[in-house]
């Protein structure tokens, strides 16, 4: 995903310690997870042991055998290890070197690569998950083609100054309709590109974008700077998704966004887009800003809104905001927090959605491919939020709780999701993703089961899911 595009930036450290053995707080800060646009380029390991200066910092040699002899343990630069100088032994990342830490991932694979700031690349994404979640993963008991992701840029670089350059990307599968301009339902832009009931083609960003030293503004159509989590599946720590992702936040816009590296350590953000999730047509009007600043060298904060017309012809309008914190607890640990706070209505002043949700990361990055994380959350949605009924709510049922007394504006619902996951990277171009995980609801079941969108798969409010992806990365 595009660096600039996305505070949900704020996980390049983490890939960097995945891919690049690392560590979370060496890369730190408002790109801490996140690859850059050109996946490729963060995860470029010399694929030898090599005790050259510019590597090791060192003038020795490894010695004889020093790759043959079981690891780069056997052999160093001036007596010290040569994995603790930055030596590694390339190829691919047997399980036993992961748990070892002293495996390098080698260099990547790529189809087509960097020429100067143009780049083309993308990945495959394959995944399985044994029961539905309304959040992306909806397709249970099956393997699925998630995301089949192309993307070509022209980066800006402005440190000579003035420079222009745009993004493309172009993604199939079960994910794309979730990806789609479908905001506005009239399959305007890339929403009526479906096949079939689940999968599709989808456009999420198209954009030109100019800069000039500190400053870069890019107009067109790309995805939101709200939050934590993204839609580029590489750029997740987990394979399934937080409901406040999903529910709560905006994935794409279309309207120019500007950029300002004010200090090295404060961006700030600003800009007006045409609604929510709809691409080159008019869905409304609304601010799209957000600043983020480390605040110490091991803590980044950022708060990202979007206030206005979310919906053409005020189906929808309100305020929302995203408030994350990254902080690196050692060079291996990092704990991340989220709020969403999401409150519209219509013209009606019907409140339309009313949410607040609260999420909780904690990554640990054992070595340079293997890692592991957790992810608690906490989502609380108003009854009275009529846009989570869904299409298929049995509004029936609901007026008939509201004729006994259910009062809708007094009523909530508590949303909890507790998933447990390890990321595992056995090359440099592929990433493996399983996980378990607890989903559970409290609030009034007979409401739940009426509210389409709200409930699990079978309408349950409890639910034990396991799921396995991985990524190859080209």
């Amino acid at each position: 995903m595009d660096g600039e595009s996305k505070m949900k930036m704020s996980k390049l450290a983490l890939l960097a310690a995945i891919c690049c053995g690392t560590s979370a707080s060496a890369a730190q800060g408002q790109q801490a997870y996140s690859q850059p646009a050109g996946i490729g380029s963060a995860i470029q390991q010399v694929s030898h042991c090599d005790c050259g200066e510019a590597v090791c910092g060192c003038e020795a040699v490894v010695p004889q055998g020093g790759c043959d002899m079981g690891g780069c343990d056997m052999g160093g630069c001036d007596g010290m290890p040569a994995c603790e100088t930055g030596c590694d032994c390339g190829g691919g990342c047997p399980l036993g070197g992961c748990l070892s830490g002293d495996c390098g991932l080698g260099d990547p694979f790529t189809l087509f690569g960097t020429v100067g700031n143009f780049s083309i690349g993308g990945w495959t994404q394959i995944g399985y998950h044994s029961a539905a979640l309304p959040l992306f993963n909806s397709r249970p008991d099956e393997v699925q083609l998630h995301q089949q992701w192309l993307y070509a840029e022209k980066a800006i670089d402005t440190s000579n100054g003035f420079d222009i350059g745009g993004r493309i990307d172009y993604v199939y599968g079960t994910d794309s309709q979730d990806t789609q301009a479908f905001g506005i339902d009239n399959d305007h832009w890339d929403n009526g590109w479906d096949n079939g009931t689940d999968y599709g083609h989808a456009i999420p960003q198209l954009y030109v974008e100019a800069g000039y030293g500190d400053l870069s503004v890019k107009a067109g159509h790309f995805y939101t700077i709200i939050g934590w989590e993204v839609v580029t599946a590489p750029d997740n720590f987990f394979y399934s998704h937080a409901y406040t992702m999903y529910n709560s936040e905006p994935f794409t816009h279309t309207g120019a966004l500007a950029t300002y590296n004010a200090a090295d350590d404060l961006t700030l953000y600003g800009g007006y887009v045409l609604g929510w999730d709809s691409g080159f047509e008019d869905n409304g009007d609304a601010f799209l800003g957000g600043v983020s600043a480390g605040v110490t060298d091991s803590l980044t904060v950022t708060y990202a809104t979007v206030a206005g017309n979310f919906a053409k012809g005020g189906a929808e309008k309100g305020y929302m905001h995203s408030i994350v914190g990254d902080f690196a607890v050692s060079d291996n640990l990092q704990y991340i927090i989220q709020s969403d706070l999401l409150d519209s209505e219509n013209d009606a002043a019907v409140s339309v959605r009313e949410t607040i949700g609260v999420n909780n990361y904690l990554i640990y990055t054992y070595s340079d491919c293997l890692a592991f994380g957790a992810r608690f959350e906490w989502w609380n949605v108003g009854a009275a939020s009529t846009g989570f009924l869904g299409d298929d709510a049995d509004l029936a049922v609901i007026n008939n709780l509201v004729a006994n007394g259910f009062d809708l504006n007094d009523e909530s619902f508590d949303v909890y999701a507790l998933t447990l996951g390890v990321n595992y990277k056995p090359h440099a171009n592929v990433i493996v993703r399983p996980e378990v995980r607890w989903d559970w609801i409290d609030g009034n079941e007979t409401f739940l089961g009426a509210a389409d969108t709200i409930s699990l798969e079978d309408g349950d409010d409890d639910q034990f899911t396991f799921g396995i992806d991985t990524i190859f990365l080209f």
